[in-house]
């Protein structure tokens, strides 16, 4: 799912679409163009995608034998995924070079908060739900507040429920989904202090990574281009060892290269 742009600065997305479904010369032509008009091309999804889509995307990388294609699936809920590639898309329109702006995903997951309010967690295989709960979502009305990411946590809501969440100023989006629920705005927003609230549509994936269609889900993200600027660049960046791009962190995104390790000289004896 494409995000509307947060600035004028946002560069537009390519949603690529039924890419388990169209044939296969279609999608060759559809990357081939993309890469020939902007060089490099960040394929931002979610892990919740059916597998063949995603060996699609293997496969079209293979066949064009290009390190010009990064393949980013963050361990994240589908809207925290969105809101991840709406960020990348925000730093695109600065002076960073294309893999200092690939490897930025994986920096960037660490100040995002995604979770949601869940009618029943028996189907939920993302988070940790103990016998006790289980039991408890087959009550009639339970309601339950679940966070993926960064540390899972489950509670079931009530007039105590409370869930941890970022030590810093965010905004807030949410995607409501089949569930009538208005917790996450009267209740979990302000214990979170957000500084804003959007909503948006809830993405194709949702129901199969939570395991029901009766959700809300919520995402806290920081939406300042000029903070994600500052993170990415505050950060040390190196060369990939194996094709030579910028990157940050101890592995490309292009190439999938790792950092070679670092050999100690060892101690003096004697």
């Amino acid at each position: 799912m494409a995000l509307p742009a947060q600035d004028e600065r946002t560069v537009p997305a390519v949603v690529l679409e039924d890419l388990d479904r169209q044939p296969l010369e279609q999608t060759l032509d559809t990357v081939r163009t993309l890469l020939d008009q902007h060089g490099h091309m960040i394929v931002v999804c979610s892990q919740a995608v059916p597998g063949a889509a995603a060996h699609r995307l293997h496969t079209v990388r293979s066949l064009l034998e290009s390190d010009r294609i990064a393949l980013f699936r963050p361990d994240l809920p589908p809207l925290a995924v969105a809101v991840l590639a709406r960020q990348l898309r925000q730093l695109a329109s600065c002076d960073l070079s294309p893999g200092v702006l690939a490897s930025a995903g994986r920096l960037l997951t660490h100040y995002v908060h995604a979770g949601a309010v869940l009618n029943s967690v028996t189907r939920l295989d993302r988070v940790p739900v103990n016998l006790k709960t289980h039991a408890k979502s087959w009550m009639p009305g339970s309601q339950f507040g679940v966070i993926a990411h960064p540390e899972p946590q489950l509670v079931r809501i009530g007039p105590e429920a409370a869930l941890a969440g970022p030590d810093f100023g965010t905004w807030m989006l949410v995607a409501k989904g089949q569930l009538q629920s208005d917790w996450v705005q009267t209740a979990l927003a302000p214990a979170w202090n957000v500084l804003g609230m959007r909503e948006a549509a809830p993405p194709a994936e949702s129901a199969a990574w939570w395991g029901t269609g009766r959700l809300v889900e919520f995402c806290t993200y920081l939406p300042d281009l000029s903070v994600l600027y500052q993170l990415v660049t505050s950060v040390r960046q190196g060369l990939c060892h194996w094709c030579g791009i910028d990157v940050i962190g101890d592995r490309c995104v292009f190439c999938s290269a790792t950092a070679p390790p670092v050999h100690e000289s060892p101690a003096p004896t004697g």
